[in-house]
């Protein structure tokens, strides 16, 4: 199972929720006919739209506010088998090798959402380092991410 966000509240009376998440590729989850799992139960999207920051989603066999309370503040999942992404996702980096040209810098840790782009973060010790996911930096991930970083952008030995 992948997550993919929380679902946040329910919206009107006939059953549409909110769902804030921030999957990479939300254009190929959220469609009708999709499956999305809550609470280990399996829901077949009805509809879907966008409404300011949040995915709003009903489902089919359920038309009732009162069938979708209970799953307030639970964590959307799916499997990811069901689909097939147009590129990488942020959950096969983690754990990679990082390296500067050819210099080892770090293991991937995390991928945090900046305002402009995401920062992979990357951890040496006790050393943390905030790089741009960007093609200018990012040359090639293979078994492990290849970087090529401008001089003085990390600390160099």
């Amino acid at each position: 199972m992948l997550y993919i966000g929380n679902l946040v509240n329910t919206h009107g009376i006939k059953g549409e929720v909110k769902i804030i998440s921030d999957f990479k590729y939300k254009e190929v989850i959220f469609k009708k006919g999709s499956n999305i799992y809550i609470n280990g139960d399996k829901y077949k999207i009805k509809t879907y739209r966008k409404h300011k920051n949040f995915d709003m989603v009903s489902f089919e066999g359920i038309n009732d506010i009162n069938e979708v309370i209970p799953l307030k503040g639970s964590k959307v999942y799916i499997q990811r088998d069901d689909f097939s992404f147009p590129g990488l996702l942020n959950e096969d980096l983690y754990g990679k090798k990082v390296y500067d040209k050819d210099k080892y810098i770090g293991i991937l840790d995390d991928i945090e959402k900046n305002v402009n782009q995401e920062l992979l973060v990357v951890r040496n010790q006790d050393k943390k380092y905030l790089i741009p996911y960007v093609d200018e930096f990012v040359k090639e991930i293979d078994d492990d991410i290849h970087l090529d970083l401008i001089k003085g952008f990390i600390d160099e030995d």
